[in-house]
């Protein structure tokens, strides 16, 4: 359950950012804020819950609501950011984008925000890759090719987290888990 919290608080970490994107095109619309909580309820030691489901689903609905692409993609990285409470133990490598998917949302959306390609957003998301997500990455295969630009964001990240040397947790995040030791999701 550690693992899953870490794997949640990144997704959170990442996809937090974008909830201003959101609530500019539609300020009433409270479902991807409630998905960023329902993910740090869990990332903070609550257990894990239908609320993560629910605030899931009901974000990426709000995302079919707008029309603005940014916005869009803003709620569907905070909607992953609550599902990623389930990430599946079983080595898929379509588990990969449980754990990158609202990091690759924050990324395209800091490029379509400045026009074009922005290195620094996808900088951004690597810089937040922090023990234990780096290790947890490492036991699924490769994230899966894909012709969307947030499916090659996701390779871009997968790629480079993988080949950084031990990342050392944050400051207050530690898992409690010595590096080197035995790991598994679930």
């Amino acid at each position: 359950m550690d693992e899953l919290r870490a794997v949640a608080r990144f997704a959170s970490d990442c996809a937090e950012e974008l909830l201003p994107v959101f609530e500019t095109v539609a300020p009433n619309d409270l479902r991807p804020r409630e998905a960023i909580i329902a993910a740090r309820t869990f990332a903070g030691g609550a257990a894990r819950s239908n609320l993560q489901r629910t605030a899931a689903v009901a974000s990426h609905r709000a995302a079919k609501s707008v029309s603005e692409e940014t916005a869009r993609l803003a709620a569907l990285a905070c909607g992953d950011a609550a599902a990623a409470a389930y990430l599946h133990p079983i080595a898929k490598a379509s588990q990969v984008g449980h754990i990158l998917r609202a990091a690759a949302l924050a990324a395209r959306v800091a490029e379509l925000r400045a026009g074009g390609t922005d290195h620094e957003g996808v900088r951004r998301q690597l810089d937040r890759a922090h023990a234990p997500v780096p290790e947890i990455l490492r036991r699924y295969p490769a994230a899966p090719s894909g012709g969307s630009r947030v499916a090659q964001i996701i390779q871009q990240l997968d790629s480079a987290i993988r080949e950084r040397s031990e990342i050392p947790p944050r400051r207050g995040h530690d898992t409690g888990t010595p590096p080197g030791s035995a790991r598994s999701v679930g």
